[in-house]
């Protein structure tokens, strides 16, 4: 049995569409605090929960993120209500005593193996990031993700003095009208297959 109904399916996959341009109707901070709560809910790989969140909300901070956006990006992030800079924790791996108190000792093999935390760390963050934007429609917001980035300089803009790794921002506020039809999805048989 279903755990939502065909009109929550729709209303949470079929019908909202990526947008590009917003109204100007705030997005609270509570909606904000929202959108995290339901985003870290997710399943993670051990809990691992590496996805950490930049709101972008300030003119200031604005103005320091827009020139690393991809000339067609520019003017979204100018323009939307609040901006998500979504990145990974590259010592996530350090926190398994509070996460995954039963296998805390796993720690020490992550920090052996510091390529596999980094592709175990950017796995799961991304995965969050579905959940992220899952989160934002579910409470009546719309997105606009952009991976048309200079990532290295946002990280050293934004990030200098943290460990993490950018790797997507999300446009977010209350959408317009789409004008363009939507993109082909995949059917079943293209995209599946059965061993």
């Amino acid at each position: 049995m279903a755990r939502i109904n065909e009109e929550s399916i729709q209303a949470l996959f079929h019908e909202p569409r990526t947008v590009q341009s917003f109204s100007d109707q705030e997005v609270t901070d509570q909606e904000l605090r929202d959108i995290y709560e339901i985003t870290r809910m997710g399943a993670t790989a051990f809990n691992s929960q590496p996805l950490r969140i930049t709101w972008v909300r300030s003119a200031e901070a604005r103005e320091r993120l827009v020139p690393f956006m991809s000339e067609g990006n520019q003017a979204r992030v100018s323009s939307a209500p609040v901006t998500a800079i979504l990145s990974v924790d590259k010592k996530w791996h350090k926190r398994f005593a509070e996460f995954a108190p039963q296998a805390a000792a796993l720690e020490s093999m992550f920090d052996s193996q510091p390529e596999l935390s980094a592709s175990m760390g950017m796995n799961n963050a991304n995965m969050q990031a579905g959940y992220f934007l899952t989160a934002v429609r579910a409470l009546g917001l719309d997105s606009g993700p952009m991976s048309g980035a200079d990532f290295a300089a946002i990280e050293k803009e934004f990030f200098a003095d943290k460990d993490q790794t950018p790797f997507l921002v999300v446009n977010i506020g209350h959408g317009g009208e789409t004008s363009y039809p939507r993109g082909v999805r995949f059917d079943f048989e293209d995209a599946t297959s059965t061993l």
